[in-house]
């Protein structure tokens, strides 16, 4: 039989054959010739059709992979002008990821953002449009609500500490945080040393000057103390040692003058 030469009419299964495998392996630049006629023609239209509309769909996912993942505008979508059907489908499961995985981001940065502004009220919600969140996405919400949560009880506990100690006498108070660990912890036990440290020196001071308006001039404070409430501590001990030399002399005048009839005597 001899050897045919296809024509604008006849179907080129070898040609067909080559670009579906092509198509298969992903290269979308391969097409059917278009100047192929009747129902070839409409074939070869048809397929380049196909890989054109699979073209235009892998760059626009490419695309908008770039510009959400790398570059960070969120806001950005996948559109396919061509699409119907499941291509539509498929750019509109890509723009649903693209807002499941925005928005939980989103929010996570206005929590943040509020937290950064010294707003501990704010808190990321379990749920987007009704829907409840689930796994990374849902394990991300309470790490950052339970860190807020920390901020909130630790700024809470400072700030009642703080207010007793500091503005209404009262001593002996602490920070008590439930759940903290590492940097938390270390800012609470700083805060409760703060306060014990304050608590002790003023009690001691306390202490020896009731002593001296008792007349009892034997106490002397003797709390470990640095810098001005150091100043403070040898201003008040001086102070007792004064008083208790004047009392002694004062004491020994009187006994010699009043007791031993020793006259002339001076403190």
């Amino acid at each position: 039989m001899p050897n045919r030469t296809p024509t604008k009419d006849s179907f080129n299964t070898q040609l067909l054959l080559k670009t579906l495998v092509a198509f298969k392996r992903g290269d979308f630049s391969v097409r059917l010739p278009g100047e192929w006629t009747g129902e070839a023609g409409k074939i070869a239209d048809t397929l380049n059709d196909i890989i054109e509309l699979s073209d235009k769909t892998a760059k626009e996912v490419e695309r908008v992979s770039r510009v959400v993942g790398k570059e960070g505008k969120i806001m950005h979508r996948a559109a396919v002008p061509a699409a119907s059907g499941s291509w539509l489908r498929l750019v509109d499961s890509t723009n649903q990821m693209i807002d499941d995985m925005a928005r939980p981001t989103s929010e996570m940065a206005r929590v943040i953002g509020a937290v950064a502004n010294g707003d501990l009220s704010e808190r990321m919600g379990l749920q987007v449009d009704e829907r409840p969140l689930k796994g990374e996405f849902l394990r991300t919400v309470k790490i950052v609500n339970s860190m807020v949560d920390q901020l909130s009880s630790f700024a809470s506990e400072v700030t009642r500490v703080a207010r007793e100690v500091g503005t209404e006498g009262k001593l002996g108070g602490e920070a008590r945080v439930k759940g903290v660990a590492g940097t938390w912890k270390d800012l609470t036990d700083s805060v409760n040393s703060m306060a014990s440290n304050l608590t002790s020196q003023v009690r001691n001071i306390a202490e020896v000057t009731t002593a001296v308006a008792n007349g009892d001039l034997s106490k002397k404070i003797t709390v470990d103390v640095k810098g001005e409430i150091l100043e403070l501590k040898n201003t008040i001990n001086t102070m007792v040692d004064q008083l208790n030399s004047f009392a002694s002399e004062v004491t020994r005048v009187a006994r010699e003058v009043g007791s031993e009839g020793k006259l002339g005597g001076q403190a």
